[in-house]
């Protein structure tokens, strides 16, 4: 399974960056309320990306999520682009190996555009439903602009999408128009497609419950 954190555990990955810190101190630091600073806390020992330790109980992440952590931030602070959102995209198909080969493409596209900065991918294991492989990847990424944020939908087709970051977001005119100038050309496309595979029957049948 892909296993994300929520945002009151990043906030306490980031703060053990700094150093072992004991939960008094991050309570103090991160304005979280005990009960539910503790209930991260077990969360976060579950998972296995912080340790404890010492008296008073000091909590530490695990070197190797330490390192994680700061590929992020430092990621973070670089990246230029304003919009950062979580996605789901998932697959179906007759075999296993093709789900794992879908999901490959899918996240060696993404690595490759510039229009994206990847945060991380994380891809659950295949599993069999009935005659078909399901699968799903989970991306945190950040997009350049609407007009990236257009591609992303219909090129990849996510099932979900999170908005993570900003809360508020402006968009200039231009930006606005070329993300809707995209998504009319793409729509124009898909339907171009649709309709070359119906048979008349089915373009007046489809027309008719259109405009009923």
């Amino acid at each position: 399974m892909v296993q994300g954190f929520s945002e009151e555990q990043k906030r306490i990955a980031v703060s053990l960056l700094h150093g072992p810190k004991t939960s008094e101190e991050l309570n103090k630091q991160l304005n979280i309320a005990f009960n539910e600073l503790n209930k991260e806390l077990n969360a976060m020992l579950k998972l296995k990306v912080i340790t404890k330790s010492g008296y008073p109980l000091r909590y530490s992440l695990k070197p190797e999520i330490e390192k994680e952590v700061r590929r992020r931030k430092d990621l973070s602070e670089e990246d230029d682009f304003r919009l950062r959102v979580r996605a789901i995209v998932d697959v179906q198909t007759i075999e296993e190996a093709l789900a794992k080969k879908s999901l490959d493409e899918v996240e060696k596209a993404l690595r490759k555009d510039k229009d994206f900065t990847i945060y991380d991918i994380t891809k659950a294991e295949p599993i069999q439903q009935g005659e078909h492989f399901t699968s799903y990847m989970e991306a945190d990424l950040s997009v350049k602009d609407f007009k990236a944020l257009v591609k992303l939908m219909y090129f990849y087709g996510p099932t979900t999408i999170e908005v993570i970051r900003p809360k508020k977001l402006e968009l200039s005119l231009d930006d606005l128009q070329e993300g809707l100038m995209e998504m009319a050309e793409m729509i124009q496309a898909y339907n171009y497609h649709i309709l070359k595979m119906m048979s008349k029957k089915e373009l007046e049948d489809f027309q008719k419950k259109l405009f009923s």
